[in-house]
């Protein structure tokens, strides 16, 4: 496998010089909402990587090598020697539930040889949890799925979802990888700290939270944040509840 990373800063593409992996099958673009509507940086991708998926999603934030970028693009091109690859794209419909989209996109992959999905989902009408199962429930024990959801900085409004040519905001994308010598392992880690009582989630739905120890869990929130609940919903970034199980 052979990896090539650009950054479109500016108006144009760093380095200037890329496009060293032409037969790349897969490039990955992720930026900001507003830069991933711009025709040129896809159409001069296109052209250095003719043969390539390009698909990716809006964010909060780009990872470059190793800086977190605000208002850029992150164009990471990848060439596979012994992987194929099988993209699908699943455009919500009103009234569409999370898990059901899921098991239509896993129900629609080829099994033979998958080894692993990855999935890039809107991010304000999709619940990531209930997508997962959904795919869970129709792809083999063996494969692994990461993934995530588009983002929208700190506006929480509109996600976009890139597919080959066109973002939208209303898709859910999937990539099956097929091989007998790819191996994908995956982590997470967060820099925060834990504070306050641990309390009762007394009522919820799904990923939906209403009340915890029966109280309003937005006005209990909302006095551990003191000024910084003025910010919400962008300050709950900062913020985040600790779920113990």
């Amino acid at each position: 496998m052979k990896i090539e990373q650009v950054q479109w800063i500016n108006g144009t593409w760093n380095p200037a010089t890329y496009g060293k992996w032409q037969r790349a099958q897969l490039v990955l673009l992720f930026g900001a909402p507003a830069l991933l509507r711009q025709r040129t940086p896809y159409q001069e991708l296109k052209q250095a990587y003719p043969d390539a998926h390009i698909l990716g999603c809006s964010t909060a934030g780009e990872i470059a090598r190793a800086e977190v970028c605000d208002d850029s693009l992150v164009a990471t091109a990848i060439h596979f020697e012994h992987t194929t690859l099988h993209c699908l794209r699943l455009k919500l419909t009103e009234g569409m539930r999370s898990q059901d989209a899921g098991e239509i996109l896993a129900k629609n992959l080829d099994k033979k040889g998958l080894v692993h999905v990855f999935v890039i989902s809107n991010g304000v009408r999709v619940n990531g949890s209930a997508l997962v199962a959904g795919l869970t429930k129709y792809l083999p024990p063996h494969v692994t799925i990461t993934g995530g959801l588009a983002g929208d900085g700190d506006r929480f409004q509109e996600t976009l979802v890139l597919w080959e040519s066109e973002p939208e905001t209303k898709s859910i994308v999937v990539i099956g990888f097929y091989s007998n010598r790819l191996r994908i392992g995956c982590a997470s880690l967060g820099g925060w700290d834990v504070f306050g009582p641990h309390r009762l989630i007394t009522r919820s739905n799904e990923n939906v939270l209403y009340e915890l120890d029966n109280k309003p869990a937005l006005s209990l929130y909302k006095t551990y944040l003191g000024e910084h609940a003025q910010g919400l919903p962008a300050t709950g970034l900062l913020f985040p509840l600790y779920l113990l199980r």
